[in-house]
């Protein structure tokens, strides 16, 4: 299955790592505490010092049964066009937060989506990749 990764290829290596070290950066400068707000703001600003191209908050269309829905999903941000970012600030990850960027992911036909939490001491974060589906 030629799009299916193998164990040591990281799927947007390059361009998740440069995402993860701008959040790393606002997480050493901000610390822990402050809103989603607060750090959605700061790692705008560190996408735009760094280069990185990035949408915030990025509507997201759903689709049900071959019906666009009115609602819509609002993503943190969506950089390089194919990157989910959900920013967090909570003490731990919850499985409603996977399930969140899943359907992010599902909605979009997006193949990676970071969760950042900047609610820990240290920097959190997942990297969620979504497989080929099977039938």
């Amino acid at each position: 299955m030629p799009d299916l990764l193998s164990q040591n290829q990281i799927l947007y290596k390059d361009e998740a790592y440069k995402i993860i070290g701008a959040a790393m950066e606002v997480h050493r400068v901000l610390g822990p505490g402050f809103l989603e707000a607060i750090y959605q703001e700061a790692l705008e600003i560190e996408f735009q010092n760094r280069n990185i191209p990035y949408q915030r908050e990025a509507p997201l269309k759903v689709n049900y049964k071959g019906h666009t829905l009115k609602k819509e999903y609002t993503a943190d941000f969506i950089c390089y066009d194919k990157i989910i970012i959900e920013t967090k600030a909570v003490t731990e990850f919850d499985n409603i937060h996977e399930a969140q960027i899943f359907n992010y992911l599902k909605t979009t036909g997006f193949k990676l989506g970071i969760l950042v939490n900047f609610g820990k001491i240290s920097l959190d974060y997942q990297r969620i990749v979504k497989e080929r589906q099977t039938k």
